[in-house]
C-alpha cells in the first residue's frame, strides 16, 4: 500500500480576516503527504525546493512518516512561493504574488525504490511535468490527477493529453465548466469522462464534493464548521486523504471511493482550523476517526418507502 506523490513543496504567505502569517510551509505535495501519513500509508514525495528551504520543514515531513528522498534541493535556487489574501466570506481570495522559482525548469526524478507504487497522486503542476512521471515508473493500480484553470488557459492540449492517461481527475466546479464547456455539472461530468478518466471528482469547497463514474453519482457534503481560519491546502488535504484511503484499502471500486471521499472531506475539515499545515501536523488518528463518525451521522437517515 504505497502512494507516490508528485507535487509542490513550497512557501505560503497568507492573510485571512482572522490573521496573517509570514512565509510558512505549504505546497500541494506537503498537504497530500501529511494527510497520507495520518492514515499510516507509506508515501513519498517527488518535488524540488531551493537552498532557502529550512531543514526543519523537511524534518517535519520525515518525522510524520513521509519519504523525502525524492525532494531535490537546489542550493543556489529559491523555493516556490505563493502569497494570497482571503476575503471575508473565505471562499474568494486575491493572489498577491506567485514566484515559480526552482519549479520553472524542474523535471521530476523518481527514486529507484519508488518505481512501482500502488497509487500515483499527481498534484497540481504543469501537465508536461505530470506526464513525465509515466515514463519513469510502472503503471500504478490507480492514477489520480489534480489540475487547475491556469493550465487550461496556458497549456490546453497538454492538459487533454495528460487527462487521457489517468484513472481519477479532481477539479473544482469552475474548472469542470471550463474544461467541458458545459454549465450543468452533470453534463460537464459526462463530457469529461469521455476524455479518458474513469472517475471524476468535482470539488465545491464548503458545498462538498461530487463523484462521477459512468452513470453513477455520489455527493458528499462538507462538514458545517463554526469557524474557518484558513482554507489554504484544504483541497490538497482532501486529495491526500482520498488517495491514501484507496491505497490503504487497495479497493478501487466506486463504493469504496465513496468512503475515500468521506475520509478526504473529514481530513480537509481539520486543515481549515489553523494556518497552513499547523493543524495537520498535530492531528491524531483518533480525531480523524471521530470526525468520520460525525460525517456519517450528518448524512445517515432512515425512512419508510
Amino acid at each position: 500500500m504505497s502512494l507516490l506523490i508528485v507535487g509542490s513543496v513550497a512557501f505560503d504567505k497568507i492573510e485571512t480576516p482572522f490573521g496573517k502569517t509570514d512565509r510558512i510551509l505549504g505546497g500541494a505535495g506537503t498537504f497530500i503527504g501529511l494527510a497520507s501519513s495520518l492514515l499510516n500509508v507509506e508515501n513519498g514525495i517527488v518535488s524540488v525546493v531551493g537552498g532557502d528551504f529550512p531543514q526543519s520543514y523537511l524534518d517535519l515531513l520525515k518525522d510524520n512518516g513521509t519519504d523525502i528522498s525524492g525532494i531535490e534541493v537546489i542550493k543556489d535556487g529559491k523555493t516556490f512561493f505563493w502569497e494570497g489574501k482571503y476575503h471575508l466570506d473565505m471562499n474568494s481570495r486575491d493572489t498577491l504574488a506567485t514566484e515559480v522559482n526552482v519549479l520553472e525548469n524542474w523535471t521530476p526524478n523518481v527514486p529507484d525504490h519508488w518505481k512501482s507504487p500502488d497509487v500515483l497522486m499527481l498534484g497540481n503542476l504543469h501537465p508536461l511535468v505530470q506526464s513525465s512521471v509515466f515514463d519513469q515508473i510502472e503503471r500504478p493500480k490507480l492514477v489520480i490527477l489534480d489540475t487547475m484553470n491556469f493550465w487550461m488557459d496556458t497549456a490546453w492540449d497538454d492538459v487533454l493529453n495528460t487527462i487521457k492517461k489517468v484513472d481519477v481527475l479532481t477539479i473544482n466546479d469552475e474548472e469542470a465548466r471550463q474544461l467541458s464547456k458545459e454549465f450543468s455539472l452533470r453534463k460537464a461530468a459526462k463530457v469529461i469522462l469521455e476524455m479518458g478518466p474513469k472517475y471524476l471528482i468535482i470539488k465545491k469547497g464548503e458545498h462538498g464534493a461530487l463523484l462521477f463514474h459512468k452513470d453513477e453519482v455520489f455527493f458528499a457534503p462538507a462538514l458545517p464548521l463554526e469557524e474557518v481560519f484558513d482554507p489554504t491546502g484544504a483541497g490538497d488535504t482532501f486529495a491526500g486523504g482520498y488517495a491514501a484511503y484507496l491505497a490503504k484499502t487497495q479497493d478501487y471500486s466506486f463504493e469504496n471511493m465513496k468512503r475515500a471521499i468521506i475520509y478526504g472531506s473529514a481530513m480537509a475539515s481539520f486543515t481549515v482550523e489553523k494556518f497552513g499545515t499547523e493543524r495537520l501536523a498535530e492531528l491524531t488518528r483518533d480525531e480523524i476517526a471521530d470526525r468520520v463518525k460525525t460525517f456519517k451521522s450528518l448524512t445517515h437517515f432512515e425512512m419508510k418507502a
